[in-house]
């Protein structure tokens, strides 16, 4: 597997799936791999890449082998079909509790550069909090309306209406209607950097050293 062959999204849903199924807690795999719980959620959220030595680490507490987290993830058809009742939900930053179901458009194809995903939300859904995450992205408002929050600018869209951007900066979608809000998302992911060597993660991404 090479640097071209990684989706984010699959492999981050798959290391959530087998930590759930072990019964472990992001606090529980932080303190066995040496890596923080925020570093962790990022990755799970599918906010920043990890290296291979990073990936090596939550394997062994997840107690499987690297081959079978990273099995089939390179796969990549020429052409993949997906549904309507196909769709597969993903859950994000804790966003059904949010008000917002996000549904992956293509996830049959686990190798590809683009991720589209359906969004409903909910009147009055949407995430609280603005993050950033690697890579570029497209956003369309299908039915209804909704506010996006980008950095310190507020756009308030409508059926139609359109943005593609930086994903670095902070940012979030939310409905403000009484209505549910239909929206077509597309991320870009960044090139990754499953490679061996340091590790492309914040400068949290290491245990720090408690004070005495």
């Amino acid at each position: 597997m090479n640097e071209s062959t990684l989706n984010l999204v699959e492999l981050s849903q798959r290391i959530k799936k087998l930590r759930r199924e072990k019964g472990l807690t992001l606090e529980q795999v932080a303190s066995e791999t040496g890596l923080t719980r925020s570093w962790l959620s990022k990755v799970e959220n599918f906010r920043i890449t990890p290296s291979l030595q990073a990936l090596g680490h939550i394997a062994a507490v997840l107690k499987v082998p690297m081959s079978e987290l990273l099995s089939g993830i390179d796969q990549q058809p020429l052409i993949a079909l997906v549904r309507r009742d196909a769709r597969k939900r993903v859950e994000r930053d804790d966003s059904e509790a949010q008000g917002t179901v996000y549904e992956s458009l293509a996830h049959s194809r686990p190798t590809r550069i683009m991720d589209p995903f359906f969004l409903s939300i909910a009147p009055g859904g949407g995430r609280r909090n603005a993050l950033g995450h690697e890579g570029e992205e497209f956003l369309m408002v299908l039915a209804g309306e909704a506010d996006f929050h980008y950095g310190e600018e507020v756009y308030h869209l409508s059926a139609g209406d359109c943005l593609y951007f930086d994903a670095r900066m902070p940012h979030r979608v939310a409905n403000p209607t009484c209505a549910t809000a239909s929206v077509l998302c597309v991320f870009s992911e960044a090139p990754s950097t499953l490679t061996q060597g340091e590790e492309s993660a914040p400068a949290d991404a290491q245990k720090p050293t408690p004070a005495t």
